[in-house]
C-alpha cells in the first residue's frame, strides 16, 4: 500500500509517492559517488541529501540524460546532474518559467489573450500574444508587476501528462486556445503522450521542465514589443512579441542591464555606419555593400585564414554559385531546404543560388578518379552563398540573406576521421586565440528531420564524441541540432559582454558520399566509400565581423584596423616633416592617414580617436628639431616621444603577434 509524505522546505512543497517495503535503488553523481536511496525519491530530496543550502539552489535535475522537475520521481538507477542559474540549462529553466509567469500576467491583466509560443532564448525569453491590448511601455511596467506578484504567491508549476487527443480537447472547450489547438495538430502530432504544466489558475502546453516554484524569480524585465506572424508565416495572424529577463537578484538584473546599454553602444550597424565599414540597403535586403575601410578587415581575415589553410595542407576551390535543380535533388537541399533556397528559371529550366557549398565540392571530388594514396582530400572554398531567410528576420550582418563562408570539406577513409578532426579542432583553436576567443563545444546530434539511417547516424555520433574526449575537451550534448544529413560538433565562444556566439561548425558526413557515389580504391584494389567532414572556422565573414565589431567596439587590433597610424602635425609649419614621416611608413607598409589640414591639434586628436585610429603620432616643432615623434594611442592616451625607427619596429611586432591590444 502506498502512502503519500509532503515535505515543506523553506516554502517548497514536495510530493514524494514510496512504497512500504523498503525498495532501493542506486544513484550516480557527476563525482563517481554512487548512493543507495529509496525508490520514488524525488530529485528535490536527493539534493537535500547533500546539503540543505544546495537544494534551495538547485533549479532542475537531468536523470539519465533527461531533464526533470526537481519533484519527479527516480524509480531506477540513474545518473543524475543538477543544475542552478550559473548554468546555461539552469538559466534556460528559470527564463522560461518566467516567460509562463509573464502569460499568466496577461491571461489575469487582459482577459481573451491567447497565446502562441513562449520559449527561452539566449539572453531571456519571449512569449507570443494575441490580444486586442497594444502593448506599450507603459503596459510592460504593469505586467511587469504582476509578474512580481506571482512571484510572491509562491506557487508550484505542476507537470501533467495526457494524451495528445485529450489535450486537443482541453484547449478547444476547457481553456480555449487555437494556437494551442495548432500545435498539438500539427508540430506534436506524432506524440500520444503530451504534457501540460499547472500554475495556480494559468495552465500551459509545455515540455518543461520549470523551477520548483514562481517565488525562484526575483527580479523581472520586459525589454521590448514587436510584431511577429504566426509561425513565421506573412499570411498569418500579426502577433506581439514580448521579450523579457529576469535573475535570481536585483544586482544581476542592473548588470544585465548595463550590458544591454554598452551593446546599443557597440552595435555593429551603428559602428559600421560611424566608421565606413558597411551599410545595407533596400535595393538588396539583407546583402551588405562593403565600403574601403570594410573591405580591409575583411581581406585581413581573409588573408589569414588562407595563410592557416596553406598551414593545414588544404587545397583552395571556388565553384559556380548557380547550379541546375538535379544537383541539389541528390544532396537532398531540395527535400529537406527548398524553402531557404532562392530559385531561378532560366531557359524553362530551374536553377537555384547555391546555399551550400558542399555538394558541388563532391563533384569536385569525383572529377577524377581517387585512391586511398590521395586521402585525405581537404578542399576550402571561400564561397559566397545566398538563403533566404524571412525579411523580417534579417539583422545586420548577423542574419543575411548572401554571404560568403571560410567552408572546407575533407574527404577521408573512416581510420582517418579522429586525426583529421582533430587538426581541424587545432586550426580552430589557433584561429580563435588570434581574435582572443576561448572555444566551448558542443555535440549537435540527429533531427528529427534526418536523411540516411540511424546505424549510420549513432556510427558518426560516436566519431564526433570519441574525437572531443580524445582530445579532452569537455562538450555538452545538444539533442536533435544536428544537420539533416549528419551530426556536427558546434563551437561557440563569448565577447567582451559575456555574450555567447556560435561560430565553426564541424560536421561528420555518411550520407552524401553515399548520395552522389563517392568512392576510391583502396590498398586492396577494391572500391570503398570515403568520410565527408564539411567544417567552417569563422561561420561566415558578414556575420563574424558584425561579431568582431561589437566585440572590439570598433576598436580593431592594429593588424586588421583600417587605418593603423595617423600622423597628426601640430601646425602648417610642421607639414613637411609630417609628410617624410607619412611617406616613410606607407613605404615600411602600414595604413596611414596623414592630416595635414589647418585645424587645431585638439580637433585632430578628437576626429582620429572618434575614427578608432590606433596609433597617433604628434608632431610639433619639438619633435620636428628631435627628428622624433610623440605617440598617442588610442583609448590610452600619451606615450611619450619615440624614435621613428624604434617606433616602427614596436607597432610592427605589435603587428606581427597579431595582439588585439595597441600597447607595447
Amino acid at each position: 500500500m502506498s502512502n503519500q509524505l509532503i515535505f515543506r522546505e523553506s516554502g517548497l512543497h514536495i510530493l514524494m509517492l514510496y512504497k512500504e517495503v523498503n525498495e532501493k535503488i542506486k544513484i550516480s553523481f557527476p563525482d563517481g559517488t554512487v548512493k543507495e536511496f529509496a525508490k520514488g525519491i524525488s530529485a528535490y530530496e536527493v539534493a537535500k541529501g547533500i546539503s540543505e543550502r544546495f537544494a534551495k539552489q538547485v533549479l532542475l535535475a537531468e536523470v539519465n540524460g533527461v531533464k526533470k522537475d526537481m519533484s519527479a520521481p527516480i524509480n531506477e538507477d540513474s545518473k543524475i546532474v543538477f543544475y542552478k542559474f550559473d548554468s546555461d540549462e539552469g538559466k534556460e529553466c528559470y527564463w522560461h518559467t518566467t516567460s509562463h509567469m509573464m502569460a499568466q500576467a496577461i491571461e489575469e491583466l487582459y482577459p481573451g489573450a491567447k497565446f502562441g509560443v513562449g520559449p527561452a532564448i539566449e539572453g531571456g525569453f519571449y512569449y507570443d500574444v494575441d490580444s486586442e491590448k497594444r502593448f506599450t511601455e507603459e503596459e510592460l511596467k504593469i505586467i511587469e508587476n504582476k509578474i512580481l506578484e506571482i512571484a510572491k504567491r509562491d506557487l508550484h508549476p505542476v507537470r501533467e501528462e495526457m494524451k495528445r487527443e485529450d489535450a486537443i480537447e482541453y484547449f478547444k472547450t476547457k481553456r480555449i486556445d487555437p494556437y494551442k489547438v495548432e500545435i498539438l495538430e500539427t508540430i506534436a502530432k506524432d506524440e500520444t503522450v503530451v504534457s501540460l504544466y499547472h500554475q495556480g489558475e494559468f495552465t500551459d502546453l509545455c515540455r518543461g521542465p520549470h523551477l520548483p516554484a514562481t517565488s525562484f524569480v526575483k527580479s523581472v524585465k520586459l525589454l521590448s514589443v514587436s510584431g511577429s506572424y504566426w509561425r513565421g508565416d506573412e499570411k498569418r495572424q500579426m502577433l506581439q512579441r514580448i521579450y523579457g529577463i529576469s535573475f535570481p537578484s536585483q544586482k544581476e538584473l542592473d548588470q544585465h542591464l548595463k550590458n544591454l546599454e554598452e551593446a546599443k553602444k557597440r552595435d555593429h550597424r551603428k559602428l559600421g555606419k560611424e566608421l565606413d565599414l558597411f551599410f545595407f540597403h533596400d535595393v538588396s535586403p539583407g546583402a551588405p555593400f562593403w565600403l574601403p575601410n570594410g573591405m580591409i578587415i575583411y581581406r585581413e581575415i581573409e588573408s589569414f585564414s588562407r595563410k592557416l589553410h596553406d598551414k593545414y595542407n588544404y587545397d583552395e576551390i571556388s565553384t559556380p554559385m548557380i547550379v541546375r535543380e538535379p544537383l541539389f535533388n541528390t544532396s537532398g537541399h531540395t527535400g529537406h531546404y527548398a524553402e531557404n533556397m532562392f530559385k531561378i528559371i532560366s531557359d524553362d529550366e530551374t536553377m537555384y543560388l547555391k546555399p551550400m557549398n558542399c555538394p558541388e565540392a563532391t563533384l569536385v571530388y569525383s572529377s577524377k578518379l581517387r585512391s586511398f594514396r590521395d586521402l585525405p582530400l581537404r578542399l576550402s572554398e571561400l564561397g559566397r552563398m545566398h538563403r533566404n531567410e524571412i525579411r523580417g528576420a534579417l539583422g545586420g550582418m548577423f542574419r543575411v540573406r548572401q554571404f560568403t563562408m571560410d567552408d572546407a570539406h575533407i574527404f577521408c577513409t573512416y581510420d582517418q576521421i579522429l586525426e583529421e578532426i582533430t587538426k581541424v579542432l587545432q586550426l580552430m583553436t589557433e584561429t580563435y586565440a588570434t581574435f582572443g576567443f576561448t572555444p566551448m563545444y558542443y555535440l549537435s546530434t540527429r533531427p528529427d528531420e534526418a536523411m540516411g539511417d540511424i546505424e549510420v547516424w549513432n556510427k558518426a555520433e560516436e566519431s564526433l564524441a570519441n574525437a572531443l574526449k580524445v582530445n579532452n575537451l569537455a562538450f555538452k550534448v545538444n539533442e536533435k541540432d544536428g544537420a539533416f544529413y549528419g551530426p556536427k560538433i558546434d563551437v561557440h565562444i563569448k565577447d567582451a559582454l559575456n555574450r555567447t556566439w556560435q561560430l565553426a561548425t564541424i560536421q561528420l558526413d555518411f550520407n552524401m558520399p553515399d548520395k552522389f557515389d563517392l568512392t576510391y580504391e583502396g590498398s586492396d584494389g577494391q572500391k570503398h566509400r570515403p568520410v565527408m567532414i564539411h567544417r567552417a572556422i569563422y561561420g561566415s565573414f558578414e556575420r563574424f565581423v558584425g561579431i568582431l565589431t561589437e566585440h572590439y567596439a570598433g576598436n580593431f587590433p592594429a593588424w586588421i584596423a583600417p587605418t593603423q597610424i595617423a600622423v597628426l602635425p601640430l601646425t602648417d609649419s610642421q607639414k613637411d616633416y609630417g609628410e617624410e614621416i607619412y611617406k616613410t611608413l606607407i613605404n615600411e607598409g602600414f595604413r596611414v592617414f596623414f592630416d595635414d589640414r589647418s585645424e587645431k591639434i585638439g580637433y585632430k586628436i578628437r576626429e582620429s580617436e572618434n575614427k578608432k585610429i590606433p596609433y597617433m603620432l604628434i608632431l610639433g616643432e619639438k619633435e620636428k628639431q628631435n627628428n622624433n615623434v610623440s605617440l598617442r594611442i588610442h583609448g590610452i592616451g600619451d606615450k611619450g616621444a619615440f624614435e621613428l625607427k624604434d617606433l616602427i619596429q614596436k607597432v610592427k611586432f605589435n603587428i606581427a603577434e597579431k595582439s588585439y591590444t595597441y600597447d607595447f
